[in-house]
């Protein structure tokens, strides 16, 4: 049996004359997502990412088998 887990992630666009500022923040957000639930078992199951507006949503998708 396994046990399910989502973390989402927001970010909101900005003006800066950097294209990839929501790609460089968030990778280092979610690699630290995934260091922090890898180190209690889970292991990433899927993703998916949403747009609304000026905002992106990132959402986690997280699995491990029930302890």
């Amino acid at each position: 049996m396994k046990e399910y887990k989502v973390e989402s992630l927001i970010y909101y666009s900005k003006f800066t004359a950097d294209k990839k500022h929501i790609l460089k923040s968030s990778s280092k957000d979610i690699q630290a997502k995934l260091d922090e639930y890898s180190k209690e078992g889970w292991r990433l199951a899927s993703t998916d990412v949403e747009t609304f507006g000026v905002g992106m949503y990132f959402y986690l998708y997280f699995e491990r088998d029930l302890k």
